[in-house]
């Protein structure tokens, strides 16, 4: 199920797609962070060595972002014949999770990132979830339309699925963008929904079918507090999630966490 291909619109997107988190040591990951921040991101060597490992375990899809370390780690992949698809983030900036300052995010020099990843094998470009939710839509509109341009799929980033999804209808035109990434876990862990019980999971539900949209779950294990099959039992029963991206740290946990998917 999840080491197929999503076919669309004369794309490949593979289902199961690599997630920058623990690269990049997101602050979302707590005391973690400082961890992987030594190990990972000042390591680009042996991030390389965690995405060859994902492509030994059959990932084919990696998401990036326009970050020195974290390129020069996917181009030493490159190198040792690990050619994945991109899924690329556009107009990442560094805005702390728990303060985030939109103002800045708005400031992210999202065109010369959509030119670098154009010279990728990139199908798939999104919008950053801190422009997306700063709900300028002239400024992701024209985003969108600089994507659309380049002949590669479009779509949104948001760290508020709840929130976020009620205000695109009427705010922006909905034939510019096909992909949608969103939080989701069996926790609700960083979603804008205080519990995730069958009430309101049905009626997340019902808003994000609405949307027509392909759904990328991001966030997947709750950073790292939910077990991988815990996690992945969940994911098979949600008939509408298109793709998934996760997040590792470790070689063993790649062969640990992937090795436990292929069995959905």
């Amino acid at each position: 199920m999840f080491f197929e291909d999503l076919e669309y619109k004369d794309k490949i997107i593979p289902k199961t797609i690599l997630g920058y988190g623990p690269f990049l040591a997101e602050l979302y990951y707590g005391h973690r962070s400082r961890l992987y921040f030594d190990d990972l991101y000042n390591n680009p060597q042996y991030t390389s060595e965690v995405i060859q490992e994902a492509y030994a375990q059959g990932v084919r899809a990696i998401n990036l972002v326009n970050d020195e370390n974290l390129l020069k780690a996917y181009d030493l992949a490159l190198d040792e014949g690990c050619e994945m698809k991109v899924i690329a983030t556009i107009g990442k900036t560094d805005v702390d999770y728990l303060n985030p300052n939109y103002e800045v995010a708005k400031e992210a020099d999202w065109d010369e990132d959509i030119k670098l990843f154009s010279t990728y094998d990139c199908p798939l470009m999104l919008v950053d979830e801190f422009i997306t939710d700063a709900y300028d839509w002239r400024l992701t509109t024209k985003i969108l339309n600089s994507i659309n341009d380049t002949g590669s799929l479009s779509g949104l980033v948001t760290s508020f699925p709840s929130r976020t999804t009620d205000r695109l209808a009427d705010n922006i035109d909905m034939d510019l963008f096909d992909f949608y990434m969103i939080p989701f876990n069996s926790l609700s862990y960083m979603m804008d929904i205080n519990a995730f019980n069958a009430s309101q999971r049905q009626e997340f539900v019902d808003r994000v079918l609405k949307l027509n949209k392909k759904i990328i779950a991001t966030r997947t294990l709750a950073a790292g507090i939910l077990k991988p099959k815990e996690a992945f039992t969940f994911l098979k029963s949600i008939d509408y999630i298109d793709a998934i991206s996760i997040g590792v740290a470790k070689i063993e946990e790649v062969k640990e966490d992937f090795e436990i998917l292929k069995q959905y």
